[in-house]
């Protein structure tokens, strides 16, 4: 299944410059950024190019409406039929977002020469409408594609799909670091840093802190009563938001300077004000760098208490007649776990701010700028194959002996 997303990832829409087309991913770091989440399709143009990105908003979107809404918060209490019906909201709600998003590239692409015959009026109407209900499609077709692998083979389609598309970026990154023969040790010390990286990320993804809880429940048996007890333990994680702040940070770090880029060439006080705020947010300045670092801190707080608040957890336990030992059961349950996934968030929002930020120290420190050593998509990597190799170990421990792939 992964063979035929790479081979629809090659199928281009019709119409293209190929040469401005590259030209434009290496002037434009938005595009380059999304790009990530597509494999190089969005490179080069393939039916395909929006990714799964979408439907990563969608779900986004969805996880902050749910405790605004009222209906959306019923849906997430009804267990399995809830989740279900949410999922489908979120599949119906990729629809416009890829729609917006396919357009959005098309005029883009004819800013810049790479596109002729876009909009809504006279022969560009028929091509138009072609190229978006093809990349619309394209979006789906992956999003179904990544449910199948969920439900036929082991680990999370969806991040299987994106962590696909980064792995086959990488003998190019490879190749780029190769042709930096002047600098050798810089970039060993440069591979050596991505080594340390991987090893930390894996360190504080798999880092938890656990809160003690204890189970007690009356049952009536025979008219008779009977007491059980049990313990267990609730694992609160460190790095509960995932690679989703580096995702929301750097959308936004991005935005305003390639807004910036298109008005520089506007003249006047705009394009000078333009110009400068394009030459302050470049890659290669520290500006950028520490703008990213505040707000994948920023966003790492508010994902995690957004989330970590529909979880509902001190309503579980008291349900079920569960309580965290030597803590009332109820709000002061609630209190209890707010202070404590604060404290773990903290530790978890500065390790985030440091994996964002390490591309830029480690160029520095090693003088190589051939490899842009790209922190979440590492993140997103080992993420991804600690998940699966935590599938495969249950699958192992069920000695399930049909094996892996139904």
């Amino acid at each position: 299944m992964l063979a035929l997303y790479r081979l629809v990832a090659h199928i281009p829409i019709p119409g293209l410059d190929s040469v401005a087309l590259e030209n434009l991913f290496n002037n434009n770091q938005l595009l380059g950024f999304l790009d990530l989440f597509s494999g190089g399709a969005l490179r080069r143009m393939s039916i395909v190019a929006l990714g799964v990105f979408p439907y990563i908003t969608a779900s986004i979107i969805m996880q902050l409406l749910t405790p605004v809404i009222p209906t959306l918060q019923n849906l997430s209490r009804e267990g399995e039929a809830g989740r279900i019906k949410m999922n489908r909201i979120t599949h119906w709600g990729t629809v416009p977002i890829a729609i917006a998003q396919a357009f959005a590239q098309l005029v883009l692409l004819q800013q810049a020469n790479v596109l002729t015959n876009v909009g809504f009026s006279g022969d560009a109407l028929m091509p138009t409408i072609a190229a978006i209900l093809s990349m619309t499609a394209g979006t789906m077709f992956l999003v179904w594609l990544g449910e199948l692998i969920t439900e036929r083979g082991i680990g999370n389609g969806i991040s299987l799909i994106i962590f696909a598309g980064i792995v086959v970026g990488f003998p190019g990154l490879l190749a780029r670091g190769f042709l930096d023969r002047d600098n050798i040790l810089g970039v060993f010390f440069f591979a050596l840093i991505g080594l340390l990286i991987v090893a930390m990320i894996v360190v504080f993804n798999e880092a938890h802190r656990r809160i003690p809880v204890q189970y007690g429940r009356s049952i009536f048996r025979g008219g008779q009563m009977y007491r059980q007890s049990g313990s267990s333990y609730i694992p609160l994680r460190i790095n509960s938001a995932g690679m989703i702040p580096l995702i929301f940070a750097f959308s936004i770090v991005i935005l305003p300077g390639t807004v910036a880029q298109y008005l520089s060439s506007a003249g006047g006080f705009l394009g000078n004000l333009a110009g400068n705020l394009n030459a302050a947010l470049s890659p290669g300045g520290p500006i950028y760098w520490i703008l990213a670092f505040f707000l994948v801190v920023g966003f790492t707080f508010f994902y995690t208490l957004v989330v970590f608040q529909q979880q509902n957890i001190a309503e579980n336990l008291q349900r079920n007649g569960g309580f965290v030992l030597g803590i009332r059961p109820g709000r002061p349950t609630q209190d209890y776990l707010n202070r404590v996934i604060i404290r773990l968030t903290m530790g978890g929002a500065l390790f985030l701010g440091f994996i964002a930020i390490v591309p830029y120290l480690a160029s520095l420190v090693t003088n190589v700028e051939a490899i842009a050593l790209s922190s979440t998509s590492l993140l997103i990597m080992v993420g991804v194959g600690l998940d699966t190799l935590r599938q495969l170990e249950a699958q192992l421990m069920m000695r399930n002996y049909e094996g892996f792939l139904r």
